[in-house]
């Protein structure tokens, strides 16, 4: 089958990996929200080889993603099927999650369940790590995300780029606390958050 490609994950997948390698564990196992075409598990998991990196997405995405582990690192592990907006969501045990560009694509109920499910896949010091735009309440979205908000929400008025604090509120009910919110080119932001006991 030919591969699925998706541009942005050329663009972003050096900066991201910069800011990764720090906020990441040295070993353990990395689970991947929202895979897309699947070239960032490729990439990551090629790059972070002592950790496993476990892909995931919706069924229809899985096809596209195993097309991509030709270019992966042996430790990127065959990819499971995740659905963030399922009622009985349930993640693996995991050290780490990563979601990149997922949260504004999809329902705020799927970022509500992601943190819920979280809390239990986490121990104590694991991370979660956000990749995409937010906005600030005390700044202005800058004019491409205002753009790119308009864009969201008439494909699904349910999407959008989502508000820092909201789901810093959101974080920290489920027992996660920020430490780290890093700008990054196109204005995105990493965010990344810890699983406190």
């Amino acid at each position: 089958m030919s591969r699925p490609y998706a541009p942005a994950c050329d663009r972003n997948r050096e900066p991201i990996l910069t800011i990764i390698r720090d906020l990441l564990p040295a070993t353990g196992k990395v689970l991947e929200l929202g895979s897309g075409s699947g070239q960032h598990a490729a990439y990551f998991s090629a790059a972070l080889p002592l950790l496993e990196w476990l892909p995931s997405d919706l069924p229809e995405c899985l096809p596209g993603i195993e097309a991509w582990r030709d270019d992966a690192g042996e430790n990127c592990l065959e990819p499971i099927a995740i659905d963030l907006l399922s009622r009985e969501l349930e993640l693996p045990i995991v050290d780490a999650i990563v979601c990149i560009n997922t949260v504004h694509i999809m329902a705020w109920q799927g970022t509500v369940n992601l943190f819920a499910a979280a809390r239990d896949a986490l121990t104590d010091g694991g991370i979660i790590y956000l990749y995409g735009p937010y906005r600030y309440r005390d700044q202005p979205l800058a004019e491409s995300n205002v753009r790119f908000d308009e864009w969201l929400k008439g494909r699904d008025p349910e999407s959008g780029i989502r508000e820092f604090e909201q789901v810093s509120v959101l974080a920290e009910k489920n027992g996660f606390e920020l430490t780290a919110d890093l700008p990054m080119p196109a204005n995105n932001r990493s965010l990344c958050f810890m699983r406190r006991n």
